[in-house]
């Protein structure tokens, strides 16, 4: 986890793996790799809370939630699930944003646009070109996990 300036928890980005490790230790499948677009996700409503995906990813991309999250919400966003106590949870990259075609927050949110979000696999893409035309490098690419985000070196 990394800590804000206020104090705050902050989760690490999830690299999305094309070989995730939390989701082969989760013993009921609440971590899951959605077979559409790749996103490695967690069921909420499956969690045991047993934090065996934590141990398992190298990336420090999980926290647990050892208290209600709740109560430090200035307000509850309707569209937005919110968190509960003894769960694990992870940047799932917006993905109740991109259900609705929206870009994640913290992409739409970065004034100075240096965060970009798309599909590899469109050749098309944005991503794509970027990472056409930029030396790139992916954290820990030697694990075997083939983390699916990139960053821009120089």
């Amino acid at each position: 986890d990394f800590i804000n300036f206020k104090g705050i928890p902050v989760i690490a980005l999830c690299n999305h793996c094309d070989n995730p490790p939390c989701v082969r230790v989760c013993p009921t499948q609440a971590t899951f790799k959605r077979k559409k677009d790749g996103l490695v996700l967690i069921d909420p409503h499956k969690c045991i809370g047993c934090r065996y995906c934590m141990a398992a990813c190298p990336y420090g991309a999980r926290s647990f939630n050892w208290k209600d999250p709740r109560p430090f919400l200035r307000q509850i966003n309707p569209n937005f699930p919110t968190r509960v106590r003894g769960i694990v949870e992870k940047c799932n990259f917006c993905e109740e944003r991109l259900a609705r075609g929206l870009l994640p927050q913290c992409v739409e949110a970065c004034t100075e646009k240096v965060l970009t979000f798309g599909d590899l696999n469109d050749l098309s893409s944005l991503v794509v070109k970027l990472l056409r035309t930029h030396y790139t490098i992916r954290r820990k690419p030697g694990l075997g996990t083939g983390p699916q985000v990139y960053y821009i070196v120089g």
